[in-house]
């Protein structure tokens, strides 16, 4: 699954604000409200699942990468976000660094084969350090866009 058919790219932020995870993953889920990917109604609901699946073990999966994601009932659709913060975030990572790059994956309880395939795309991409290296550096939400066009290119040769 290419990222052009999850990732909401009015929602992307290349200068996260937040300083702490739960503030990272609310400041994520406003973008994709912000975007009309999700109902604005149902943002509180929406960061308690991340959350939640965060109490499980952190998505913060190293070398400054986090992939915070969560099935929720009010999603029709798969939906994603890109976050990059240039100070980094305490994330809980695995390795103990902080979080620069965060991608969001918001799927309907009921296409769990979406999800996976969703996540193993990031995964995937997220391997490449040519592709993280340019995404830490991006300073534009076009620069994000023309990377993750990139990748579903497969001009990173993952």
């Amino acid at each position: 699954m290419k990222f052009s058919e999850f990732i909401s790219l009015k929602s992307i932020k290349v200068n996260l604000a937040s300083e702490g995870k739960t503030e990272a993953v609310a400041e994520l889920v406003q973008g994709l409200v912000d975007a009309g990917s999700l109902d604005a109604a149902q943002k509180d609901g929406i960061i308690q699942a991340v959350m939640n699946r965060e109490e499980l073990g952190s998505t913060g999966i190293g070398r400054g990468v986090a992939v915070p994601h969560t099935k929720h009932s009010s999603v029709k659709e798969i939906v994603g976000t890109v976050g990059v913060s240039k100070s980094g975030i305490d994330f809980r990572s695995l390795d103990g660094d902080k979080v620069n790059l965060f991608f969001m994956l918001i799927s309907p309880p009921d296409r769990p084969s979406d999800h996976l395939r969703a996540l193993e795309n990031i995964a995937k991409q997220l391997q490449n350090e040519s592709f993280c290296s340019f995404l830490k550096q991006a300073k534009t939400v076009e620069d994000v866009v023309q990377l993750l066009n990139e990748a579903d290119e497969n001009h990173f040769g993952s």
